[in-house]
């Protein structure tokens, strides 16, 4: 399959993570994609970067399957780097090439079909999303397929949409965002995202051209757990942690289970069960969306009883 990775992390944003984790977000859904599906041919684009040349709608379409990364992209904000991106996004959906995205990326789907996303109002996700809870037609969707009626994820966000666009299915949400996952049509084009992190590792694996730095205990340092370290001062200003010997210790566990996940203490101290510390569970949305990418193009849509409409697919996984 050929997969086009499209990175909403700008130039010096993309720079900046890799000094602190050793790739870029593109990098690190490019790895993620190749251990789900063996053989796949990844392109990865720069459609934020103001020398990027724009891909037609007739160009994607000769790709599989599009991904859209997460970054500290704030899509609200009238920007040229916003506006690139919310163009690249309207091309994808002209094309009809199934999409995914995770975090910014479903934010930059909402608003490029016509929702709008805005700063969270009640309280930051850092490292866990917290009791994520399908709708009725959530679980019956085959991006969350296996998920039990109770999950938790890896998150670190501030932004979140605020309405959903005409036509879209919620499909996920908790008490601290309503849209933890959706499918959203435009065109010719769906796209399935999340809020979440589905693509992160549980922990870094050295790459030649971005060495990862090692922690103080000799072991890559964990994505998720360096965010939250970048972010300690952040965190502790608006009420999330005590002070930044919390923030440290949540890292810690983070990285202790993404070493074992089987640890039974750091499951326990960050109250998280299989679903967050098995990596084919954190995985299982790119999973269920790689499997039924062949299903997506042109499937017919159905009224599931409610009003709203539904994708008429076969469970695949």
């Amino acid at each position: 399959m050929q997969f086009l990775v499209a990175e909403s992390e700008t130039r010096d944003q993309r720079e900046a993570r890799r000094e602190r984790t050793g790739r870029s977000s593109g990098e690190t859904f490019a790895e993620t994609l190749r251990q789900i599906a063996a053989g796949a041919q990844i392109t990865r684009i720069a459609p934020a970067d103001n020398d990027a040349q724009p891909l037609s709608a007739e160009q994607i379409a000769a790709f599989d399957a599009v991904f859209i990364t997460g970054s500290p992209l704030h899509v609200y904000e009238d920007s040229p780097v916003v506006c690139r991106q919310i163009a690249f996004v309207r091309a994808v959906f002209s094309s009809g090439t199934p999409a995914f995205g995770s975090c910014a990326g479903l934010q930059l789907a909402v608003a490029a079909a016509g929702g709008s996303i805005r700063p969270m109002r009640k309280r930051l996700e850092a490292g866990v999303a917290r009791r994520i809870v399908p709708t009725l037609q959530g679980a019956q969707h085959p991006l969350l397929a296996g998920r039990p009626p109770v999950w938790d994820a890896a998150a670190i966000h501030s932004d979140e949409v605020e309405a959903l666009p005409k036509g879209a299915i919620l499909l996920a949400g908790n008490g601290a965002t309503h849209v933890q996952a959706a499918e959203i049509r435009s065109g010719p084009g769906v796209f399935w995202g999340v809020q979440y992190h589905p693509e992160l590792r549980p922990a870094h694996r050295r790459i030649p051209e971005h060495p990862v730095p090692a922690c103080r205990h000799g072991r890559a340092l964990d994505e998720v757990a360096t965010a939250l370290r970048e972010q300690a001062a952040s965190l502790v200003a608006k009420g999330i942690a005590r002070n930044k010997a919390a923030v440290e210790r949540h890292a810690c566990l983070l990285e202790a289970l993404h070493m074992d996940a089987d640890d039974r203490s750091a499951r326990w101290e960050l109250g998280v069960d299989g679903e967050f510390a098995l990596e084919e569970c954190r995985r299982r949305e790119l999973t269920n969306f790689i499997a039924n990418i062949s299903r997506l193009r042109g499937s017919p849509v159905f009224d599931c009883g409610n009003g709203a409409p539904a994708r008429d697919f076969t469970m695949l996984v």
